[in-house]
């Protein structure tokens, strides 16, 4: 059913209040044909968990939330198995599963916020681990033909927190399912400081996935807000990869920066460490600002619009080129 003037305030996590001209739900292909047959040549966004997404004006077309759910393993060998998600599931709970399943490789994403098929758009990652790691393949339905179109692991084109999804191919595929490859002989990833410290407190020396999993959940609890509490997309911005002589020349300054080596000529710096020592982290404005404890987090304490945290964001990026020769670049996507 096609709702009209539909308030999206409950469908992205910032907890903006802008309205769509229309808003509809599928849970099927054949549901998603027909509203999209009926609204032909109208400006279409397509809705996951709204997670990664900051809303800065009223849309002027037709709002589809992907609702297509259900989980299972295609195929199974001794050591691993392909496990299919329907693309409205919510990536949590799909991690969740595979652990129940005692199948590997997901555990270090506990707790991402969004919905499974918006994570290979983004290529989401975090602790050490991205999706492309263990995604086998996607299938999504090519708006123009009505046809549904598979993508293997090539040709998705995966970057940092990059696909075809987002550039090339944006605004002309609905991704229907994801799959992943995962090991059923589990190999943990505790490679990331945090992950080995909080598993050390624990007295934990040999952890399982779901150990792991915990460790992460645990992590994550302790420095990022729930949205359901303060309206936020979680970090809002990419680690700039940066040359070698960027990163030595603030180090003549800051020793203490940390730094993640790419290739023998280029780094990446953490946009956080820099936000935090630019003096940005806990900085309140009115109903919006800068979280306490994780200064790439910009947050919504209740009422703010989306220009209005899209345009901290814009100081925030200007003074870091300003303090550290270094430009910022926007990890949510803006609307």
């Amino acid at each position: 059913m096609i709702q009209t003037n539909f308030d999206l305030k409950p469908f992205n996590t910032f907890g903006i209040s802008v309205k769509a001209d229309r808003f509809a739900t599928f849970s099927s292909i054949e549901e998603l044909q027909t509203v999209l047959s009926e609204h032909q040549n109208e400006p279409l966004l397509i809705l996951g968990g709204g997670s990664n997404l900051l809303l800065t004006k009223d849309f002027h077309g037709l709002v589809l939330k992907n609702e297509l759910c259900g989980i299972r393993v295609i195929t199974e060998t001794e050591d691993d198995a392909i496990i299919e998600s329907g693309a409205g599931e919510t990536w949590h709970n799909f991690v969740m599963k595979c652990i129940e399943l005692n199948l590997s490789g997901l555990e270090n994403l506990s707790l991402i916020p969004g919905s499974v098929g918006a994570s290979p758009m983004q290529n989401i990652g975090a602790y050490g681990v991205e999706i492309k790691d263990c995604f086998e393949s996607l299938s999504a339905y090519h708006i123009e033909s009505g046809e549904i179109h598979t993508f293997n692991k090539e040709a998705c084109a995966f970057g940092y927190r990059e696909s075809v999804f987002k550039h090339h191919f944006k605004g002309q595929y609905v991704i229907c399912s994801v799959s992943f490859r995962l090991k059923k002989n589990a190999v943990v990833n505790t490679s990331y400081g945090a992950i080995s410290s909080e598993l050390e407190k624990l007295g934990i020396e040999q952890p399982s996935i779901r150990d792991v999993s915990n460790a992460v959940i645990a992590i994550r609890q302790s420095k990022l807000p729930d949205p359901k509490v303060i309206g936020n997309a979680g970090s809002f911005f990419k680690n700039p990869i940066v040359e070698n002589a960027v990163y030595d020349a603030i180090k003549l300054n800051y020793p203490e920066v940390p730094f993640y080596p790419v290739d023998e000529h280029h780094g990446k710096l953490a946009a956080g460490w820099l936000i935090e020592k630019a003096g940005w982290k806990g900085k309140k404005i009115d109903t919006y600002g800068v979280h306490t404890l994780q200064a790439l987090v910009l947050v919504n304490y209740g009422g703010s619009t989306g220009n209005q945290i899209y345009d901290l964001s814009s100081q925030i990026i200007l003074d870091i080129e300003s303090k550290f020769g270094v430009t910022l670049e926007r990890e949510v996507n803006i609307l």
